[in-house]
Protein backbone atom coordinates (compact mmCIF):
# COMPACT_ATOMS: atom_id res chain seq x y z
CA UNK A 1 0.00 0.00 0.00
CA UNK A 2 2.70 2.18 1.09
CA UNK A 3 4.44 1.69 -2.17
CA UNK A 4 1.33 2.11 -4.48
CA UNK A 5 0.78 5.63 -2.58
CA UNK A 6 4.47 6.41 -3.14
CA UNK A 7 4.14 5.56 -6.88
CA UNK A 8 0.82 7.82 -7.46
CA UNK A 9 3.22 10.74 -5.67
CA UNK A 10 5.71 10.30 -7.98
CA UNK A 11 3.68 9.58 -11.22
CA UNK A 12 1.49 12.93 -11.04
CA UNK A 13 4.68 14.94 -9.43
CA UNK A 14 6.48 13.76 -13.12
CA UNK A 15 3.31 14.18 -15.14
CA UNK A 16 2.64 17.90 -13.61
CA UNK A 17 6.12 19.15 -13.51
CA UNK A 18 7.14 17.73 -16.69
CA UNK A 19 3.74 19.95 -17.88
CA UNK A 20 4.93 23.00 -16.36
CA UNK A 21 8.55 22.79 -18.12
CA UNK A 22 7.17 21.82 -21.53
CA UNK A 23 4.58 24.74 -21.34
CA UNK A 24 7.45 27.01 -21.19
CA UNK A 25 9.11 25.87 -24.42
CA UNK A 26 6.04 28.14 -25.77
CA UNK A 27 7.26 30.96 -24.46
CA UNK A 28 10.63 31.07 -25.88
CA UNK A 29 8.58 29.48 -29.09
CA UNK A 30 5.51 30.95 -30.18
CA UNK A 31 6.43 34.50 -29.43
CA UNK A 32 7.75 35.58 -32.77
CA UNK A 33 3.95 35.20 -34.30
CA UNK A 34 3.38 38.09 -31.93
CA UNK A 35 6.29 39.88 -33.06
CA UNK A 36 6.06 40.24 -36.92
CA UNK A 37 3.10 42.64 -37.37
CA UNK A 38 5.73 44.83 -35.44
CA UNK A 39 8.71 44.01 -37.14
CA UNK A 40 6.54 43.98 -40.98
CA UNK A 41 5.60 47.87 -40.24
CA UNK A 42 8.71 48.81 -38.58
CA UNK A 43 11.02 47.37 -41.22
CA UNK A 44 8.72 46.30 -43.96
CA UNK A 45 9.37 42.79 -43.84
CA UNK A 46 6.73 40.86 -45.88
CA UNK A 47 4.62 37.62 -45.02
CA UNK A 48 6.13 35.99 -47.63
CA UNK A 49 9.68 36.23 -45.91
CA UNK A 50 8.13 35.72 -42.66
CA UNK A 51 6.50 32.55 -43.85
CA UNK A 52 10.07 31.27 -45.40
CA UNK A 53 11.28 31.77 -42.13
CA UNK A 54 8.72 29.79 -40.34
CA UNK A 55 9.39 26.94 -42.93
CA UNK A 56 13.11 27.09 -42.64
CA UNK A 57 12.58 26.67 -38.09
CA UNK A 58 9.41 24.50 -38.26
CA UNK A 59 11.99 21.99 -40.31
CA UNK A 60 14.43 22.18 -38.25
CA UNK A 61 12.54 21.56 -35.65
CA UNK A 62 11.18 18.77 -36.91
CA UNK A 63 14.27 17.28 -37.54
CA UNK A 64 15.67 18.15 -34.36
CA UNK A 65 12.35 16.35 -32.46
CA UNK A 66 13.64 13.07 -34.54
CA UNK A 67 17.23 13.20 -33.40
CA UNK A 68 16.06 13.73 -29.88
CA UNK A 69 13.42 11.12 -29.77
CA UNK A 70 16.11 8.87 -30.71
CA UNK A 71 18.53 10.49 -28.49
CA UNK A 72 15.87 10.39 -25.06
CA UNK A 73 15.30 6.89 -25.43
CA UNK A 74 18.48 6.73 -23.95
CA UNK A 75 19.28 9.79 -22.48
CA UNK A 76 18.33 10.89 -18.43
CA UNK A 77 15.08 12.84 -18.99
CA UNK A 78 15.20 16.00 -16.81
CA UNK A 79 18.89 16.96 -18.14
CA UNK A 80 17.73 16.84 -21.69
CA UNK A 81 14.42 18.55 -20.72
CA UNK A 82 16.71 21.30 -18.50
CA UNK A 83 19.40 22.01 -21.82
CA UNK A 84 17.01 22.20 -24.36
CA UNK A 85 14.76 24.94 -22.32
CA UNK A 86 18.05 26.88 -20.56
CA UNK A 87 19.55 27.20 -24.26
CA UNK A 88 16.00 28.45 -25.89
CA UNK A 89 15.93 31.52 -23.50
CA UNK A 90 19.60 32.26 -24.25
CA UNK A 91 18.71 32.31 -28.14
CA UNK A 92 15.63 34.61 -27.35
CA UNK A 93 17.46 36.84 -25.15
CA UNK A 94 19.67 37.30 -27.81
CA UNK A 95 17.18 37.79 -30.46
CA UNK A 96 15.57 40.93 -28.73
CA UNK A 97 19.38 42.56 -30.11
CA UNK A 98 18.93 41.36 -34.15
CA UNK A 99 18.69 45.00 -35.10
CA UNK A 100 21.43 46.23 -32.86
CA UNK A 101 23.32 43.15 -34.32
CA UNK A 102 22.63 44.41 -37.62
CA UNK A 103 23.69 47.33 -37.26
CA UNK A 104 27.05 46.11 -36.12
CA UNK A 105 27.69 44.21 -39.05
CA UNK A 106 26.30 46.47 -41.87
CA UNK A 107 27.40 49.96 -39.62
CA UNK A 108 23.54 51.02 -40.97
CA UNK A 109 20.48 51.78 -38.96
CA UNK A 110 18.32 51.28 -42.27
CA UNK A 111 18.05 50.62 -45.86
CA UNK A 112 17.78 47.55 -47.40
CA UNK A 113 21.14 45.98 -46.40
CA UNK A 114 19.97 46.55 -42.90
CA UNK A 115 17.06 45.01 -43.06
CA UNK A 116 18.32 41.80 -45.22
CA UNK A 117 20.82 41.12 -42.80
CA UNK A 118 18.89 41.31 -40.00
CA UNK A 119 16.59 38.98 -41.80
CA UNK A 120 18.97 36.48 -41.82
CA UNK A 121 20.02 37.34 -37.89
CA UNK A 122 16.32 36.50 -37.00
CA UNK A 123 16.54 33.15 -39.08
CA UNK A 124 19.72 31.73 -37.90
CA UNK A 125 18.78 32.32 -34.12
CA UNK A 126 15.21 31.37 -34.79
CA UNK A 127 17.44 28.05 -36.16
CA UNK A 128 19.53 27.73 -33.03
CA UNK A 129 16.62 28.07 -31.08
CA UNK A 130 14.35 25.41 -32.76
CA UNK A 131 17.37 23.30 -32.86
CA UNK A 132 17.35 22.93 -29.10
CA UNK A 133 12.87 23.33 -28.80
CA UNK A 134 13.14 19.66 -30.12
CA UNK A 135 15.03 19.08 -26.71
CA UNK A 136 11.17 19.68 -25.44
CA UNK A 137 8.53 16.87 -26.53
CA UNK A 138 11.23 13.81 -26.63
CA UNK A 139 12.23 13.73 -22.97
CA UNK A 140 8.28 13.99 -21.94
CA UNK A 141 7.02 11.69 -23.61
CA UNK A 142 9.84 9.23 -22.63
CA UNK A 143 8.93 9.98 -18.75
CA UNK A 144 4.97 9.36 -19.86
CA UNK A 145 5.98 5.97 -21.02
CA UNK A 146 7.75 4.87 -18.08
CA UNK A 147 5.69 6.45 -15.61
CA UNK A 148 2.46 5.06 -16.95
CA UNK A 149 0.14 2.05 -17.31
CA UNK A 150 -0.96 1.77 -21.03
CA UNK A 151 -4.65 1.22 -20.21
CA UNK A 152 -4.39 4.67 -18.50
CA UNK A 153 -2.29 6.67 -20.92
CA UNK A 154 -4.85 7.94 -23.12
CA UNK A 155 -6.14 10.03 -19.81
CA UNK A 156 -3.00 10.75 -18.33
CA UNK A 157 -1.19 11.73 -21.74
CA UNK A 158 -4.50 14.10 -22.75
CA UNK A 159 -3.99 15.31 -18.94
CA UNK A 160 0.06 16.07 -20.00
CA UNK A 161 -0.85 17.28 -23.30
CA UNK A 162 -2.60 20.30 -21.86
CA UNK A 163 0.83 21.86 -21.68
CA UNK A 164 0.56 22.60 -25.17
CA UNK A 165 -2.76 24.29 -24.96
CA UNK A 166 -1.28 26.20 -21.37
CA UNK A 167 1.67 27.41 -22.76
CA UNK A 168 0.33 28.20 -26.57
CA UNK A 169 -2.48 30.45 -24.93
CA UNK A 170 -0.77 32.16 -21.82
CA UNK A 171 2.43 32.75 -24.31
CA UNK A 172 -0.50 34.13 -26.69
CA UNK A 173 -2.06 36.08 -24.45
CA UNK A 174 1.24 37.25 -22.46
CA UNK A 175 2.89 38.77 -25.57
CA UNK A 176 -0.06 40.08 -27.30
CA UNK A 177 -0.32 42.48 -23.91
CA UNK A 178 3.29 42.96 -24.56
CA UNK A 179 2.59 44.56 -27.71
CA UNK A 180 -0.52 46.48 -27.01
CA UNK A 181 1.28 47.99 -23.83
CA UNK A 182 4.65 48.57 -24.92
CA UNK A 183 4.84 48.46 -28.80
CA UNK A 184 7.79 46.87 -28.90
CA UNK A 185 8.58 43.66 -30.34
CA UNK A 186 11.71 43.09 -28.61
CA UNK A 187 10.26 42.32 -25.35
CA UNK A 188 8.68 39.68 -26.67
CA UNK A 189 11.73 37.77 -26.21
CA UNK A 190 13.26 39.56 -23.51
CA UNK A 191 10.48 38.37 -20.90
CA UNK A 192 9.64 35.17 -21.86
CA UNK A 193 13.16 34.62 -22.19
CA UNK A 194 13.67 35.26 -17.98
CA UNK A 195 10.72 33.34 -17.72
CA UNK A 196 11.91 30.51 -19.64
CA UNK A 197 14.99 30.51 -17.20
CA UNK A 198 13.73 30.15 -14.12
CA UNK A 199 11.43 26.79 -15.82
CA UNK A 200 15.09 25.38 -16.28
CA UNK A 201 15.83 25.49 -12.12
CA UNK A 202 12.09 24.16 -11.60
CA UNK A 203 12.56 20.85 -14.00
CA UNK A 204 15.94 20.10 -12.44
CA UNK A 205 15.03 20.39 -8.78
CA UNK A 206 11.48 18.45 -9.50
CA UNK A 207 11.40 15.49 -12.11
CA UNK A 208 12.92 12.53 -11.81
CA UNK A 209 13.82 9.98 -14.71
CA UNK A 210 11.69 6.15 -14.05
CA UNK A 211 10.21 4.61 -11.15
CA UNK A 212 13.52 2.30 -10.28
CA UNK A 213 15.43 6.14 -9.33
CA UNK A 214 13.20 6.64 -6.81
CA UNK A 215 13.45 2.88 -5.89
CA UNK A 216 10.08 2.22 -7.08
CA UNK A 217 9.06 -0.98 -9.04
CA UNK A 218 8.68 -0.65 -12.80
CA UNK A 219 5.58 -0.78 -14.57
CA UNK A 220 3.58 -4.35 -14.58
CA UNK A 221 1.99 -5.67 -18.27
CA UNK A 222 5.14 -3.56 -20.35
CA UNK A 223 7.28 -6.60 -20.81
CA UNK A 224 9.59 -5.81 -24.15
CA UNK A 225 11.19 -8.15 -26.86
CA UNK A 226 14.98 -6.80 -25.30
CA UNK A 227 14.03 -6.64 -21.51
CA UNK A 228 16.46 -9.11 -21.07
CA UNK A 229 19.27 -8.01 -24.14
CA UNK A 230 19.21 -4.51 -23.60
CA UNK A 231 22.62 -3.83 -25.23
CA UNK A 232 23.11 -1.19 -28.05
CA UNK A 233 22.59 -3.84 -30.64
CA UNK A 234 19.49 -5.36 -29.76
CA UNK A 235 17.88 -1.85 -28.53
CA UNK A 236 19.15 -0.71 -32.28
CA UNK A 237 17.17 -4.05 -33.90
CA UNK A 238 14.06 -3.61 -31.88
CA UNK A 239 13.47 0.18 -32.97
CA UNK A 240 13.98 -0.72 -36.40
CA UNK A 241 11.78 -3.39 -36.23
CA UNK A 242 9.06 -1.47 -33.77
CA UNK A 243 9.57 1.95 -35.45
CA UNK A 244 11.17 2.42 -38.32
CA UNK A 245 9.57 -0.58 -40.70
CA UNK A 246 6.27 -0.24 -38.90
CA UNK A 247 3.72 0.87 -41.03
CA UNK A 248 1.51 1.80 -38.20
CA UNK A 249 3.94 4.02 -37.14
CA UNK A 250 4.11 5.84 -40.56
CA UNK A 251 0.44 6.26 -40.69
CA UNK A 252 0.25 8.06 -37.80
CA UNK A 253 3.13 10.02 -38.67
CA UNK A 254 1.33 11.04 -42.06
CA UNK A 255 -2.16 11.83 -39.93
CA UNK A 256 -0.04 14.26 -37.71
CA UNK A 257 1.16 15.82 -40.61
CA UNK A 258 -2.37 17.02 -41.76
CA UNK A 259 -3.29 17.65 -38.12
CA UNK A 260 -0.14 20.51 -38.05
CA UNK A 261 -1.20 21.94 -41.15
CA UNK A 262 -4.81 23.03 -39.50
CA UNK A 263 -2.85 23.64 -35.61
CA UNK A 264 0.24 26.33 -37.39
CA UNK A 265 -2.09 27.56 -39.78
CA UNK A 266 -4.35 29.05 -36.76
CA UNK A 267 -1.32 29.11 -34.13
CA UNK A 268 1.37 31.18 -36.48
CA UNK A 269 -1.04 33.22 -39.37
CA UNK A 270 -4.24 34.03 -36.66
CA UNK A 271 -2.09 36.89 -35.00
CA UNK A 272 -2.25 38.08 -38.58
CA UNK A 273 -4.94 37.08 -40.46
CA UNK A 274 -7.29 37.96 -37.66
CA UNK A 275 -5.95 41.67 -37.80
CA UNK A 276 -5.87 41.54 -41.64
CA UNK A 277 -9.77 40.84 -42.16
CA UNK A 278 -12.55 42.64 -43.56
CA UNK A 279 -13.27 43.76 -39.61
CA UNK A 280 -9.95 43.76 -38.00
CA UNK A 281 -9.67 42.15 -34.48
CA UNK A 282 -7.60 44.52 -32.22
CA UNK A 283 -3.72 42.61 -31.35
CA UNK A 284 -5.51 42.21 -27.48
CA UNK A 285 -8.46 40.03 -28.97
CA UNK A 286 -6.55 38.93 -31.78
CA UNK A 287 -4.39 37.18 -28.73
CA UNK A 288 -7.65 36.20 -26.73
CA UNK A 289 -8.92 34.63 -29.82
CA UNK A 290 -5.95 32.06 -30.66
CA UNK A 291 -5.61 31.78 -26.56
CA UNK A 292 -8.81 30.62 -26.41
CA UNK A 293 -8.43 28.60 -29.29
CA UNK A 294 -6.10 27.11 -27.61
CA UNK A 295 -7.83 26.53 -24.16
CA UNK A 296 -10.67 25.03 -25.79
CA UNK A 297 -8.30 22.46 -27.32
CA UNK A 298 -7.23 21.47 -23.87
CA UNK A 299 -10.51 20.70 -22.97
CA UNK A 300 -10.56 18.59 -25.95
CA UNK A 301 -7.79 16.71 -25.48
CA UNK A 302 -9.08 16.19 -21.71
CA UNK A 303 -12.09 15.01 -23.29
CA UNK A 304 -10.61 12.55 -26.07
CA UNK A 305 -8.60 10.38 -23.48
CA UNK A 306 -11.10 9.74 -21.08
CA UNK A 307 -13.27 8.89 -23.91
CA UNK A 308 -10.74 6.41 -25.50
CA UNK A 309 -9.96 4.87 -21.96
CA UNK A 310 -13.80 4.56 -20.91
CA UNK A 311 -15.95 4.46 -24.66
CA UNK A 312 -13.22 2.69 -26.95
CA UNK A 313 -11.16 0.70 -24.91
CA UNK A 314 -8.14 2.42 -25.00
CA UNK A 315 -8.40 2.43 -28.97
CA UNK A 316 -7.22 6.31 -29.57
CA UNK A 317 -6.68 6.37 -33.21
CA UNK A 318 -10.55 5.77 -33.42
CA UNK A 319 -11.54 8.54 -31.47
CA UNK A 320 -8.74 10.26 -33.86
CA UNK A 321 -10.88 9.45 -36.83
CA UNK A 322 -13.99 11.01 -35.35
CA UNK A 323 -12.45 14.20 -34.59
CA UNK A 324 -11.02 14.92 -37.52
CA UNK A 325 -14.23 15.00 -39.65
CA UNK A 326 -15.77 17.11 -36.52
CA UNK A 327 -12.82 19.54 -37.30
CA UNK A 328 -13.28 20.00 -40.61
CA UNK A 329 -17.04 20.59 -40.13
CA UNK A 330 -16.03 23.40 -38.26
CA UNK A 331 -13.50 24.69 -40.40
CA UNK A 332 -16.60 24.83 -42.92
CA UNK A 333 -18.72 26.40 -41.07
CA UNK A 334 -16.28 29.30 -40.54
CA UNK A 335 -15.50 29.69 -44.30
CA UNK A 336 -18.98 30.17 -44.75
CA UNK A 337 -19.35 33.12 -42.43
CA UNK A 338 -16.00 34.36 -43.21
CA UNK A 339 -14.65 37.87 -42.47
CA UNK A 340 -18.19 39.53 -42.37
CA UNK A 341 -19.06 37.49 -38.98
CA UNK A 342 -19.05 39.18 -35.95
CA UNK A 343 -15.78 38.38 -33.64
CA UNK A 344 -17.60 36.65 -31.21
CA UNK A 345 -18.97 33.69 -33.48
CA UNK A 346 -15.69 33.41 -35.17
CA UNK A 347 -14.10 32.95 -31.52
CA UNK A 348 -17.07 30.13 -31.07
CA UNK A 349 -16.20 28.04 -34.34
CA UNK A 350 -12.88 28.75 -33.77
CA UNK A 351 -13.03 27.42 -30.44
CA UNK A 352 -14.97 24.13 -31.28
CA UNK A 353 -12.48 23.51 -34.12
CA UNK A 354 -10.00 23.91 -31.88
CA UNK A 355 -11.38 21.61 -28.94
CA UNK A 356 -11.66 18.46 -31.55
CA UNK A 357 -8.13 19.09 -33.67
CA UNK A 358 -6.75 18.65 -30.33
CA UNK A 359 -7.85 15.51 -29.64
CA UNK A 360 -5.99 13.87 -32.52
CA UNK A 361 -3.08 16.36 -31.69
CA UNK A 362 -2.68 14.35 -28.28
CA UNK A 363 -3.98 11.07 -29.65
CA UNK A 364 -1.77 9.89 -32.21
CA UNK A 365 0.95 9.91 -29.85
CA UNK A 366 -0.02 7.87 -27.70
CA UNK A 367 -1.38 5.28 -30.17
CA UNK A 368 2.49 5.45 -31.39
CA UNK A 369 3.67 5.04 -27.74
CA UNK A 370 1.98 2.31 -27.07
CA UNK A 371 2.92 0.82 -30.28
CA UNK A 372 6.37 1.14 -30.15
CA UNK A 373 6.38 0.25 -26.62
CA UNK A 374 8.06 2.13 -23.64
CA UNK A 375 11.67 1.15 -25.10
CA UNK A 376 10.94 2.89 -28.24
CA UNK A 377 7.81 5.28 -27.14
CA UNK A 378 10.31 8.65 -28.16
CA UNK A 379 11.62 7.17 -31.53
CA UNK A 380 8.38 6.81 -33.03
CA UNK A 381 7.64 10.08 -31.69
CA UNK A 382 10.64 11.19 -33.32
CA UNK A 383 9.45 9.97 -36.64
CA UNK A 384 5.89 11.52 -36.24
CA UNK A 385 7.90 14.75 -34.36
CA UNK A 386 9.76 15.19 -38.15
CA UNK A 387 6.59 14.51 -40.37
CA UNK A 388 4.43 16.80 -38.42
CA UNK A 389 6.70 19.30 -39.11
CA UNK A 390 6.96 18.87 -42.78
CA UNK A 391 3.72 20.77 -42.48
CA UNK A 392 5.65 23.81 -42.45
CA UNK A 393 6.45 23.94 -45.48
CA UNK A 394 2.67 24.75 -46.30
CA UNK A 395 1.97 26.59 -43.59
CA UNK A 396 5.11 28.91 -43.43
CA UNK A 397 5.93 29.73 -46.80
CA UNK A 398 3.47 28.41 -48.41
CA UNK A 399 0.51 30.71 -46.86
CA UNK A 400 3.16 33.58 -46.68
CA UNK A 401 3.06 33.77 -50.47
CA UNK A 402 -0.42 32.76 -50.35
CA UNK A 403 -2.20 35.38 -48.49
CA UNK A 404 0.63 38.27 -50.02
CA UNK A 405 -0.96 36.99 -53.84
CA UNK A 406 -4.75 36.53 -52.72
CA UNK A 407 -5.66 37.07 -49.01
CA UNK A 408 -6.74 34.66 -46.64
CA UNK A 409 -10.53 34.50 -48.14
CA UNK A 410 -10.57 30.45 -48.63
CA UNK A 411 -7.87 29.80 -45.80
CA UNK A 412 -10.63 28.10 -43.50
CA UNK A 413 -11.98 25.48 -46.31
CA UNK A 414 -8.72 24.36 -47.25
CA UNK A 415 -7.85 23.69 -43.67
CA UNK A 416 -11.47 21.80 -43.32
CA UNK A 417 -10.39 19.52 -46.59
CA UNK A 418 -6.44 19.03 -45.07
CA UNK A 419 -8.97 17.57 -41.78
CA UNK A 420 -11.03 15.69 -44.31
CA UNK A 421 -7.85 13.88 -45.88
CA UNK A 422 -6.38 13.53 -42.09
CA UNK A 423 -9.27 11.50 -41.34
CA UNK A 424 -8.84 9.03 -44.08
CA UNK A 425 -5.27 8.13 -43.23
CA UNK A 426 -6.32 7.34 -39.28
CA UNK A 427 -9.55 5.28 -40.10
CA UNK A 428 -7.15 2.56 -42.60
CA UNK A 429 -6.06 2.17 -38.79
CA UNK A 430 -9.58 1.29 -37.14
CA UNK A 431 -8.90 -2.24 -36.67
CA UNK A 432 -4.88 -2.62 -35.12
CA UNK A 433 -3.61 -3.81 -32.30
CA UNK A 434 -3.73 -1.67 -29.20
CA UNK A 435 0.00 -1.90 -28.16
CA UNK A 436 3.06 -3.49 -29.09
CA UNK A 437 3.85 -5.20 -25.51
CA UNK A 438 4.78 -9.05 -25.39
CA UNK A 439 2.08 -10.89 -23.51
CA UNK A 440 2.89 -14.19 -21.39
Amino acid sequence: MKTKRSFKYWQWRVIICSMVGYALFYFVRKNFAFAMPSLGEEYGITNTSFGVILSLVGIIYGLSKFVNGIIADRTVARWHLAIGLAACSFFNLVFGWSDKLSILITGQAGGAEFVSTMVIIMATLLVLNNVFQGCGFPPCNHLLAWWVPPKELATKTAVWNTSHSIGAALAAVFCGYVIARTGNWRYCFFAPAAIAFVGVLFVVLTLRDTPSSVGLPDLPDTKTEIDDDDTPEAFRAFVKKKVFLNPVIWLLAITDLFVYIVRFAVLDWGPTFLQQREVPLSPQLAGWTIGIFEIAGLLGMLAAGWISDHFFHSKTHRVCAVEMLLTGACLLALHLVRNTASPVLILVLLALAGFFLYGPQALLGVTASKQATKKAASSALGIIGIMSYVSVIFTGAGLGWYSDRFGWDSLYLLMAVVSVVGFIFVAVLWNIKDDGYVRD
